[in-house]
């Protein structure tokens, strides 16, 4: 079963180039750059523009995502996001396969592999080692401008795969399902500086740290199943009970849940706010951080 959610969860450089020459991407197959960095380090709109892969479109998660929300990178509602998509030439027959220009391998990437999975699209797939890889292997590269043909997306959110701050909090009295945080141990611990304003860094009870980088191995690809099982066995994270993750504002996050769709597990929710909004709406008890003593 693991390995074959792997083969449909990620994708290789080998299979989307020979796609790409076969030129499959259209209706059937979409290729989609879901780069995002932040503000003033990289421009991810324009490195696509100077050089994406063929046929591939920009999926700008700025654009996809509740601009009414105070927290970064909420879910929009299933008409933007299906109008969105669509007019980037997904339908919901369509194939999509996800990447981003992170060094190495994938950051952006899961996340829009899991919304799309959210929103009730199954064939989504993510690059397994992203743009970084795709370089490093002189596969071919475009500046070239996609116009693909708008199709119609219809976009049914599943509730199973997010959790809602209020479903968090409950979950602390009732321990219906374990969480995984995926920040850094530092940031997790609060012994490192959180990024963003106004946000320190420190975790709420009851949550088990994995750091998503330790998923990827140093080339930047995903970890094979045997080592993604040991890892959540060492953590005492049970893949046959509910699991949620939350990291700073949902997107990290995503790549516990992809590690363990990978091993089987096709239901882990988002907690979409994650550490932004808990920060913010949590009573102070609710907090547990090293910080304040650090900087004391």
């Amino acid at each position: 079963m693991a390995r074959q959610l792997f083969s449909k969860a990620l994708v290789s450089s080998k299979w989307l180039a020979e796609a790409v020459a076969a030129r499959r991407v259209g209706p059937g197959l979409r290729v989609l750059d879901a780069s995002w960095y932040p503000p003033g380090e990289r421009d991810a709109r324009r490195e696509y523009l100077e050089r994406h892969i063929p046929g591939a479109s920009f999926f700008d998660i700025e654009v996809c995502k509740d601009q009414a929300s105070p927290y970064e990178v909420m879910l929009p509602s299933e008409q933007l996001f299906g109008d969105y998509v669509g007019s980037l030439g997904v339908g919901n027959g369509t194939h999509v396969v996800v990447y981003d220009g992170d060094h190495p391998g994938s950051f952006y990437a899961p996340r829009a592999w899991w919304m799309f999975r959210a929103f009730g699209h199954r064939q989504v797939s993510v690059l397994n080692g992203g743009l970084w890889n795709w370089l490093r292997e002189g596969r071919p590269v475009t500046a070239e401008a996609s116009r693909p043909e708008p199709a119609h997306f219809k976009a049914s959110l599943d509730g199973r795969l997010v959790k809602s701050f209020e479903e968090m909090l409950e979950n602390l009295r009732t321990q219906s399902f374990q969480v995984v945080d995926s920040r850094s141990e530092g940031r997790y611990r609060g012994t490192e500086p959180e990024p963003g304003q106004g946000i320190d860094p420190g975790h709420f009870p009851g949550t088990i740290n994995m750091p998503y980088m330790n998923f990827m191995t140093e080339s930047g690809h995903e970890k094979p199943p045997e080592e993604l099982q040991k890892m959540f066995s060492e953590k005492n994270v049970d893949l046959a009970r509910p699991l949620a993750v939350t990291c700073r504002r949902g997107v990290t996050a995503c790549h516990v849940a992809l590690a363990a769709y990978l091993l089987g597990k096709e239901d882990v929710a988002i907690y979409d706010g994650s550490w932004a909004e808990w920060f913010k709406r949590a009573k102070p008890e609710l907090i547990i951080t090293e910080w304040k003593r650090k900087s004391g």
